[in-house]
């Protein structure tokens, strides 16, 4: 039969014009608007990346981005790898990966608003609202304010997000543990390995490649969390990170600065992209 080698083409060509248009062409005129700046319309050069590097607040935005990305991803990770070893064991499985899975059902904004009434702070001697500040002084201590204390309220905000996103770890990890061979396992407890021992360096490496995806998975949401932290502090009292600091530059007009962060994320991620891919190749996944 008579080969076409144009037909698969016919089929991928719809596919290529909805990346070109919402992908391709936005990313390179994104590229070129972090180039100027308020309104886009003048050409400032590399002020904006400038700016990013160089300017107080930034720093602070990249170093509470960094400690998203430090704490957040591999807790969430280490958190679904354990999980999904441990409740393997258990009788009611299904329901407690439920239960776990169950804040992924819920949107951002709506865990925000949840979470903000639990970390609700009143003065002293005022009726508590939040569930944390009405432990803390039915057992005699201050009320605290969550939210705004600045040596923790960036902690808070993560902790929402591995609740959230835990779920998400779990079930991803959960899939890879149970296709993973038993007998290996059985054979490493054979030879003395405790169940440490067998987490550590058995079931681990051979779960390396889905742990990776998921790492990178968190490494792409860490850079572009956005409602939790818009929802609970509004970015304010030195919690923003790139993705906030580049909306209120939108907000504020200056595109220029916004496109600039959002190049600066972009750059953060290809390098985990591309990683993925050699690993999967490696593998030989494709």
């Amino acid at each position: 039969m008579r080969t076409r080698p144009w037909v698969p083409w016919l089929y991928l060509t719809p596919g290529l014009l909805l990346m070109i248009v919402f992908l391709v062409y936005p990313a390179i005129n994104n590229f070129i608007i972090s180039f100027h700046g308020r309104l886009a319309r003048e050409f400032v050069g590399l002020a904006n990346y400038e700016y990013i590097f160089t300017d107080d607040r930034m720093i602070g935005v990249l170093g509470n981005q960094v400690l998203w990305l430090l704490l957040y991803v591999p807790i969430v990770v280490l958190l679904g790898v354990v999980l999904a070893v441990l409740l393997d064991r258990v009788r009611y499985e299904r329901i407690s990966k439920g239960l776990i899975f169950m804040p992924m059902g819920i949107q951002a904004v709506g865990a925000g608003i949840v979470w903000k009434f639990v970390y609700a702070y009143a003065p002293k001697g005022e009726e508590q609202i939040g569930l944390f500040n009405a432990i803390t002084t039915s057992l005699g201590g201050n009320p605290i304010a969550w939210l705004i204390e600045r040596s923790i309220n960036d902690f808070m905000i993560i902790i929402v997000a591995i609740w959230i996103w835990t779920g998400f770890s779990l079930v991803f990890s959960s899939a890879a543990y149970k296709a993973l061979p038993r007998d290996v396992r059985e054979a490493a407890r054979i030879d003395g390995a405790n169940e440490w021992q067998v987490f550590w360096r058995v079931t681990i490496p051979m779960m390396r490649i889905p742990i990776m995806t998921i790492t990178f998975t968190m490494i792409a949401f860490a850079l572009k969390l956005f409602d939790e932290i818009w929802v609970m502090t509004g970015g304010n009292f030195g919690t923003h990170i790139l993705s906030t600091k580049m909306f209120e530059s939108v907000k504020a007009t200056n595109y220029g600065r916004a496109s600039a962060i959002a190049v600066v994320i972009l750059m953060a991620i290809i390098p985990a992209i591309i990683y993925n891919i050699r690993l999967y190749r490696q593998r030989g996944v494709f």
